[in-house]
């Protein structure tokens, strides 16, 4: 007898493995045929024989079906591949992407719930804009619109990283609305053509260029700036003279080539007047990241109006 036509002693046919399995006949052959659970031989009627380690190997094929891996990753890991570890970490991470994405829609549809006709209309506009789990490059591109041109890329990368919130993993319907709201407004068309000098919506006049100004100086020194008066938020502190505001003063005069004086601070007072633009990104901001109890984290936002309510102070 030919070696690849045996008899079944010792060996079990397609029905047996799939019975002793818990599973179909098709099942079993949909496997073999994938490769994924090579026959041992064939009968004399051309039949499938499987010798006892089948078995496990099904079991095994079973357990790595039931989490949801590809037929070609299974194979991957029975042929020794790819390490098990390493496709259940990419598994992991699909499966957090998609738990996001259901809880993001399910704080959008509670936000649709209890409020008026008028209201649902125009909220079902925002929410409609943002895809599902949201992402943020529309506001990363909204803040290298808004920073001075020419700055090294690692400083604007630094500054996206601080301004840009990351969307809750588990967000509120408030979360999910004031998240909406920033970007409807970050993807408003003054901010996709990109701020005009002769319009309303140029640059603020801090970043106005033809002055001396250095703005790679300014951006480098505010970080430190900011910590400190986090630091004096968190703690509930009202706004006053000190090391951050010195800190902060002294890090436009750098930019500008000026001496931190008092004169100089009236003037740099003046230029720091209220952006309602960008106080608008930052109050939205705040609301998105605002923690289900307890104070919020001081955004960059925060502690800048800290330092120029400081700067107004009297002496």
């Amino acid at each position: 007898m030919p070696s690849n036509r045996v008899q079944c002693n010792g060996m079990w046919s397609i029905g047996q493995l799939a019975e002793r399995a818990g599973v179909s006949v098709k099942t079993v052959r949909f496997y073999s045929d994938r490769g994924l659970l090579p026959e041992a031989a064939r009968s004399g009627g051309g039949h499938r024989r499987y010798g006892p380690d089948a078995l496990d190997r099904l079991r095994l094929i079973r357990s790595l079906r039931t989490l949801d891996l590809p037929v070609p990753d299974v194979g991957r890991v029975l042929d020794g591949q790819d390490e098990l570890a390493d496709i259940v970490a990419g598994q992991l991470k699909e499966v957090g992407s998609r738990l996001a994405a259901l809880r993001w829609r399910e704080a959008a549809l509670q936000l649709l719930t209890d409020c008026t006709a008028e209201e649902r209309a125009e909220r079902l506009r925002l929410i409609g804009a943002v895809s599902t789990p949201p992402d943020t490059a529309a506001l990363a591109r909204f803040w290298r619109c808004w920073l001075p041109a020419r700055l090294p890329s690692r400083v604007v990368t630094a500054v996206v990283d601080r301004a840009v919130p990351p969307p809750p993993d588990a967000p509120t319907p408030a979360q999910v609305l004031a998240f909406a709201r920033l970007h409807d407004f970050v993807v408003s068309p003054c901010f996709v053509a990109g701020p005009r000098a002769d319009t309303d919506y140029g640059q603020p006049e801090v970043h106005t260029p033809g002055k001396g100004y250095r703005p790679t100086v300014l951006y480098e020194g505010l970080p430190e700036a900011y910590e400190l008066a986090a630091a004096h938020l968190r703690a509930g502190r009202a706004p006053h003279r000190g090391e951050a505001l010195d800190c902060f003063v002294a890090a436009h005069a750098a930019a500008l080539n000026r001496r931190d004086t008092a004169g100089f601070r009236r003037t740099l007072h003046r230029m720091l007047a209220a952006e309602p633009r960008i106080d608008h990104y930052w109050q939205l901001t705040a609301e998105i990241l605002s923690p289900p109890s307890g104070p919020p984290e001081p955004t960059p936002g925060a502690t800048d109006n800290w330092l120029r309510t400081a700067l107004g102070t009297p002496v």
